[in-house]
């Protein structure tokens, strides 16, 4: 079941990602304004943390592609290189962020920590079984939130965790992803109880930036979701032979719009917090729009085709075990 749910966040996103990340730092501050980074997340920036918790146990992600292009070896990220959090490190001059289960009872992290875990959920699982959705293992927002405050209690006891977050750049998400994907590939849910979704989901991110402000953080950074309906994921499962289900780049476009009402909903609520906290810095991250731009001009970045997986699988995405 957990290599099933890969393919929900495609390793194809890999090459995309890195052009996401030069777009957005193209805005970026210099490498003195922050001295460590905290995040929280999915697959998308997991650095580790899901394959230390299945201990010896086989597992794909242990294995090539996994790490092949960057590390030359599988290292827990969920692409065959570096991930979108390794990136941002990097661009400030920092380490690379470590994973926080290896290092949750003595690691110092100096430099941060890495809460985000593949296949992770915004909300609980308990939230799920209202929906007779069953998510085994999902290490939710919340749960990485109780990692957070045991760390920043260690390291920075009483007033000292005020003054460590004030000077830490926090990246929430992306996280929600999986919270739909969930949905769409359980198969037991219509379209109109994913968008009865959205609100808890978005709320759910907005209440853990909340409770981060309170506990001191200064900077924080609220990726949007993806154009889930150009994920060859998607595109292979919810194939369908109505030219007008596809946009111009042959992506889904009920898939798209449902993104884009995510990413509405949670642009504003994080407009509503800024309103409330004027001296934090809250940052709405448009990963949509960034990857859009990939796929207005895909041989820009050296893409043959967007819309297909990077590691031959089977029918016309190559969806397959490393899609």
């Amino acid at each position: 079941m957990a290599q099933e749910r890969q393919g929900h966040r495609s390793i194809s996103w890999c090459i995309l990602v890195v052009v996401v990340v030069l777009l957005l730092s193209a805005r970026g501050s210099s490498a003195s304004c922050y001295k460590r980074i905290f995040a929280f997340g999915d697959s998308i920036i997991d650095t580790g943390n899901f394959v230390y918790s299945t201990g010896s146990a086989p597992n794909a992600l242990k294995e090539f592609p996994y790490g092949m292009t960057f590390f030359h070896h599988p290292t827990g990220r969920v692409c065959d290189g570096r991930v979108l959090l390794d990136f941002y490190a990097q661009a400030l001059g920092l380490p690379l962020v470590q994973p926080s289960l290896p290092e949750q009872r003595s690691g110092q992290c100096t430099f941060g920590a890495n809460f985000a875990v593949f296949a992770a959920t915004a909300l609980p699982p308990q939230y799920f079984k209202r929906w007779n959705m069953d998510i085994p293992g999902s290490a939710n927002l919340g749960m990485q939130m109780g990692w957070f405050k045991e760390v920043v209690k260690r390291i920075a006891p009483g007033p000292g965790a005020r003054r460590l977050l004030g000077e830490s750049l926090i990246i929430l998400g992306e996280i929600g992803g999986n919270d739909y994907n969930f949905l769409f590939f359980g198969r037991n849910h219509t379209r109109e109880t994913a968008y009865q979704f959205i609100p808890d989901v978005v709320n759910r991110i907005i209440s853990v930036a909340q409770e981060l402000v309170d506990l001191g953080a200064r900077t924080i950074m609220i990726p949007g979701n993806f154009p889930i309906g150009c994920v060859p994921k998607y595109l292979n499962d919810y194939h369908t032979g109505n030219p007008a289900d596809y946009d111009k780049f042959g992506c889904l476009r009920w898939y798209n719009d449902f993104s884009m009402r995510h990413n509405m909903a949670l642009s504003n609520a994080v407009n509503r917090l800024m309103a409330q906290h004027p001296r934090v810095k809250l940052i709405y991250a448009d990963y949509f729009g960034a990857v859009m731009e990939i796929f207005k001009n895909p041989h820009r970045f050296g893409i043959g085709d967007p819309l297909v997986a990077c590691y031959d699988g089977g029918g016309r995405y190559h969806v397959g075990t490393c899609d």
